[in-house]
């Protein structure tokens, strides 16, 4: 562990995220009690990660302690990138499976202070070099508040690019969620194709939280996604040896055996969740979720894709909206995907993410170069995905 010294009485520290393991209730506190909850940098994540071997042993998180108790982590790594000439910059930790990257901070703290001494651990961690921010939410308070505390700090900060992901926020009941729906449209052709489906089999919905029955919804997820293009292309999770090990520590019961300690195979406050639609007993649409403070977020779905002109897939997320506002798993839903999808016809709300680039006093290359290149790399991806969708 490396203790900084901070501009407010917290505490700020890099550490390894193998050290902070060995405070697993210190962790998952800070989990639960975080002001824009996600399952992404907590403990079960970043472990079933590093099990996988998805993530470095060295992973560092940079935290901060108010009187001993944790308050904000932030877990990153330091890469190569085009932003910085080929040099190093300071990024979140990321994988295809995280689809958010704010920091975790308590709810309880002092915002503006907290994300105070947050930043000044950016800086020491990155050595002073740029960071390079995917996914985070810039319209939420602690977007803003991160990166109001970075200018304050004599940051430059500037977006690279930015979309509106779909998320629902619970009503109180789902009749009141269909009130007014602006694509209300859309349910009704799902109920039409719901029952032609239900035409050639017996069509059934359901939830797997724990043991066995969990087991073999991820499993039933690895294969149907393995059958379609995904799994042609090379990219599905089941793919690779240490996708197929992801899915199952993510959302099985496994966790990461810490030196000296025993393993322990607890989720702490990250609840997995797998819903599937079946005909005949033949789950036709899987989906995977961890739900954390009170929002589901739905990570991976996958669906037969012989069944296509059913929309199996929309036909399961349909299910799950129902779900929520009949037994109330969850106060929000985030459909944790990219810009384009479908399920911008089903959720009601937004969020911004946006990709950042902040650049510390006395930075080497200006913020706008920078962002120039950052720019010509993402349009040239988006391209590269435009012409492998044709081909």
């Amino acid at each position: 562990m490396i203790a900084l010294r901070s501009p407010n009485p917290d505490a700020v520290a890099l550490v390894e995220a193998r050290s902070l393991a060995r405070e697993p209730e210190a962790w998952d506190d800070l989990v639960a009690r975080s002001r824009e909850p996600h399952p992404h940098f907590s403990r079960h994540v970043l472990t079933a990660h590093m099990a996988a071997g998805l993530a470095p042993a060295d992973l560092r998180l940079v935290t901060v302690r108010r009187a001993g108790r944790l308050v904000a982590a932030l877990p990153y790594r330091l890469r190569r990138d085009l932003c910085g000439l080929g040099g190093q910059v300071a990024r979140p930790f990321l994988s295809p499976l995280v689809t958010a990257t704010p920091p975790l901070v308590a709810r309880e703290a002092d915002l503006p202070e907290t994300l105070s001494a947050l930043v000044a651990g950016l800086g020491e961690a990155s050595g002073g070099r740029a960071w390079r921010w995917p996914l985070l939410p810039a319209g939420s308070p602690l977007g803003q508040g991160l990166l109001a505390a970075m200018r304050a700090a004599g940051w430059a900060c500037g977006s690279v690019a930015a979309f509106e992901r779909p998320i629902l926020d619970r009503r109180a009941s789902h009749a009141a969620f269909l009130d007014g729906h602006p694509h209300r449209a859309r349910f009704k052709d799902l109920r039409r194709r719901e029952r032609r489906l239900a035409e050639v089999g017996h069509v059934t919905f359901e939830t797997a939280t724990e043991g066995p029955a969990l087991a073999a919804a991820v499993e039933a997820f690895l294969t149907l996604e393995r059958a379609g293009w995904k799994g042609a292309a090379g990219t599905a999770m089941a793919s690779r040896p240490e996708g197929a090990a992801l899915a199952r520590g993510l959302f099985g019961r496994t966790e990461l055996p810490v030196t000296g300690r025993n393993p322990t195979r607890t989720e702490g406050p990250v609840t997995p969740r797998a819903d599937l639609l079946r005909l005949d007993g033949r789950p036709v649409a899987v989906s995977l979720a961890l739900v954390a403070g009170g929002t589901a977020t739905l990570l991976k779905t996958a669906y037969d894709e012989t069944q296509r002109a059913s929309a199996p897939g929309l036909l399961l997320e349909a299910r799950i909206i129902e779900a929520m506002h009949r037994t109330g798993f969850a106060e929000r839903l985030d459909s944790a995907t990219l810009a384009g999808s479908a399920l911008e016809s089903l959720y009601r709300e937004r969020e911004t993410i946006a990709e950042i680039i902040a650049v510390p006093p006395g930075g080497a290359l200006s913020l706008d170069r920078r962002l120039r290149l950052a720019r010509f790399e993402h349009e040239a991806r988006a391209e590269a995905k435009r012409l492998l969708r044709r081909a």
